[in-house]
């Protein structure tokens, strides 16, 4: 299906410790964290708040383990604060991801966002976006893409659950005010699935532009209460509306089938927070990667 090299695979640590929900495996370690990522057959992650801060440290961490920095989470408020606030920001993170071997930083607008708010319902709550807060975060956007690439980097926008930009109609409009030299899509198969998005006609609609992937699972169940709960993105995330690839409802094999064929090259990484006493992180990071290797052939 995937050329040699076409795609690496990497996984998200996430699923050892929440950096949203910090009680969410709490316990478990960095150095267990990347240890069994490289167990289970991973050549990559991204970024957790317990990784060491020192690019030599982190570096040589991952290396004799076999792993590479993959990408990085960076929140931008270019609809509700000034943009060089942002921007300066930005710019220590694409240094230390330059530093660690990253070539892309994943930015999601979090002006407005309620994704981390325990008191909001995730669906019905999710801010909206005027014309003019449109004109303000595709040219922020634009404006760090550039940066990025000064740096030898790429932008890859992070849709996502409780922001400005979650539904397939918010994805389109981004995607047409923006540069595709300076912004590229990270791909989420579960948020596009949570949002009611199908996951393959989001992806056939913008594959030129996609520039990372994320593959979570979701349970279409728990989603389902969480809807009738009107209960919150992190209540969401504790119920288990997210798991990995091969253990939800989605059917992978198309959507592996149109990266391959339309060339995609680049990072498929497993990201599916769950809580980690309740779905052993090593677990099931193994039994994503033997998904993989079934229906993806690699």
């Amino acid at each position: 299906m995937f050329a040699p090299g076409q795609v690496k695979l990497g996984i998200a640590p996430i699923a050892w410790t929440n950096d949203d929900l910090p009680d969410l495996g709490g316990g478990n370690t960095f150095e267990q964290c990347v240890s069994e990522m490289a167990l289970a057959g991973f050549a990559g992650t991204e970024i957790g708040n317990k990784y060491p801060r020192d690019p030599a440290v982190l570096r040589r961490a991952l290396e004799i383990r076999g792993l590479e920095v993959a990408n990085a989470w960076f929140s931008s408020f270019l609809t509700t604060r000034p943009h060089p606030e942002t921007e300066a920001r930005f710019v220590e993170a694409c240094d230390f991801l330059r530093a660690v071997g990253a070539g892309l930083i994943g930015v999601s607008e979090q002006g407005g966002s309620i994704q981390g708010r325990p008191d909001a319902p995730i669906f019905g709550r999710k801010p909206i976006l005027d014309g003019d807060g449109w004109r303000r975060l595709a040219a922020g956007l634009d404006r760090l893409g550039a940066v990025a690439a000064g740096k030898g980097m790429r932008l890859v926008y992070h849709h996502h659950l409780g922001t400005v930009v979650q539904t397939g109609p918010e994805t389109d409009r981004l995607m047409e005010s923006t540069d595709p030299e300076l912004v590229g899509l990270l791909f989420d198969t579960g948020h596009f699935a949570y949002a009611g998005e199908p996951p393959l006609e989001m992806l056939k609609r913008h594959l030129p532009r996609v520039r990372h992937v994320h593959l979570k699972d979701v349970r279409p169940d728990r989603i389902g209460r969480v809807r009738e709960g009107r209960l919150s993105f992190l209540e969401g995330v504790r119920l288990g509306t997210f798991t990995v690839p091969g253990d939800g409802g989605l059917d992978f094999a198309p959507i592996f089938a149109a990266l391959a064929e339309g060339g995609y090259r680049g990072w498929l990484l497993v990201e599916a927070e769950q809580d980690p006493a309740a779905a052993n992180p090593f677990e099931y990071a193994v039994k994503a990667r033997r998904y993989l290797g079934e229906r993806a052939g690699i």
